[in-house]
C-alpha cells in the first residue's frame, strides 16, 4: 500500500465528519452568510477547534471574494489550500544525525508502540538503532520495549524497575555515544500534567540529554487523536514542562477527530512529524499537509 493509500485509509473517518458536513453545506449553491456560519459550525463539531474553524471561515471568505468561488468542487479546493497554509505555518523541525528522540506523553497513547514503529522505520533508513528504556515506572515496560527491541533487531538500554529513569538515559547516552549509534530513542513514562514530581522527572530528565547528548534532540509528544480537544490541554502542558518539538498523532484510522491536527496547528504553533497508520510495524509515515488535506476533503 503506498503513502497516500494509507494516509486517506487513516482519515477515511474524519474525511466521513468533516468532508460530508462540508459537502452538504455547500450543495446549497450559494456563498451567503448562512453557508458560513454553518460551514463553521461543521468545523468545530469535526474537532477542529473554534480558533481554528474561525480562521479558516476568514480566510474563505477573502479567498472566495477574490477568486469568485461557484460550486462544491471550487468550495472544497479552496479549503484545502486554507488547511495547507495553517499546517505549513509549523514546519517539522530540521532532522540530522546522530539523533536523538525523547518521547512523551499521557498513559494509554501508545508511546511505546510507536517507538516501536519508530525504530522500524529508522532500521529501514539503514540507521543503528539503540533504545532507552527510561520508564522505570510502570511494570513491565522495559520488557515491553525489549520485546519491540527484539522485533525490530535493534539494541536496548535498561534497567530494574524502580530505577532512576534519569541514570537511565544518562546510561543509554554513554552507550550510545561509545557505539556510534544514529538514532536513539528514548521512552519515558506517561504522566499527567498534575503529577508534578512525574513532570519535574521529564524536566531532569531533557536537562540530561540536552547537556549530554552531541547531536540533534527532539522532544516527541505522542497523542491520541481518538481523544480530540483533549489533546490541546497535553500539548500545553508538555509544552510548558518540555518545550516539544512535534508531535506524532496515533489511533487515527478509529476517529472521526483528525480534525485535531489542524486545532493544535492554530493554537500552539506546534508541527505534526509523524502519524500512525495502523496498527503493523510499519504503519506509521512522516505527516505530509498535503495528503492530510486531499484526505479529509
Amino acid at each position: 500500500m503506498g503513502f497516500f493509500s494509507k494516509i486517506v485509509n487513516a482519515f477515511r473517518k474524519t474525511k466521513e465528519s468533516i468532508g460530508n458536513k462540508i459537502m452538504a453545506i455547500s450543495s446549497k449553491g450559494q456563498l451567503d452568510d448562512e453557508f458560513f456560519e454553518e460551514l463553521e459550525l461543521a468545523l468545530i463539531s469535526s474537532d477542529i477547534g473554534v480558533n481554528a474553524s474561525a480562521e479558516i471561515v476568514v480566510r474563505l471568505r477573502t479567498y472566495s471574494k477574490k477568486n469568485k468561488l461557484r460550486n462544491q468542487e471550487d468550495v472544497k479546493e479552496a479549503l484545502r489550500i486554507i488547511m495547507t497554509e495553517i499546517l505549513e505555518q509549523n514546519p517539522v523541525p530540521a532532522e540530522t544525525f546522530p539523533l536523538l528522540i525523547m518521547v512523551v506523553g499521557v498513559n494509554g497513547v501508545g508511546k511505546t508502540t510507536t517507538i516501536g514503529k519508530l525504530a522500524n522505520y529508522y532500521k529501514k533508513q539503514k540507521k543503528d538503532v539503540l533504545l532507552v528504556a527510561g520508564d522505570t515506572f510502570r511494570a513491565a515496560a522495559s520488557e515491553q520495549l525489549s520485546e519491540w527491541a527484539r522485533r525490530n533487531d535493534v539494541k536496548i538500554v535498561k534497567n530494574n524497575e524502580g530505577s532512576d529513569p534519569a541514570s537511565v538515559v544518562f546510561d543509554g547516552i554513554k552507550s550510545a555515544q561509545a557505539k556510534g549509534c544514529d538514532v536513539v530513542i528514548v521512552d519515558t513514562a506517561g504522566r499527567l500534567h498534575n503529577k508534578v514530581n512525574l513532570m519535574e522527572e521529564l524536566k531532569k530528565i531533557s536537562r540530561i540529554v540536552a547537556g549530554q547528548w552531541k547531536g540533534c534532540y527532539q522532544k516527541l509528544l505522542v497523542l491520541d487523536a481518538t481523544t480530540g480537544q483533549n489533546a490541546l490541554s497535553q500539548v500545553e502542558y508538555f509544552n510548558e514542562a518540555i518545550d516539544i518539538d512535534g508531535l506524532v498523532l496515533t489511533k487515527l484510522d478509529g476517529t472521526a477527530k483528525g480534525g485535531i491536527v489542524l486545532a493544535i496547528a492554530q493554537e500552539y504553533k506546534t508541527p505534526v512529524v509523524f502519524v500512525g497508520t495502523g496498527e503493523k510495524l510499519e504503519d506509521i509515515e512522516r505527516f505530509d499537509p498535503h495528503s492530510f488535506t486531499d484526505a479529509i476533503i
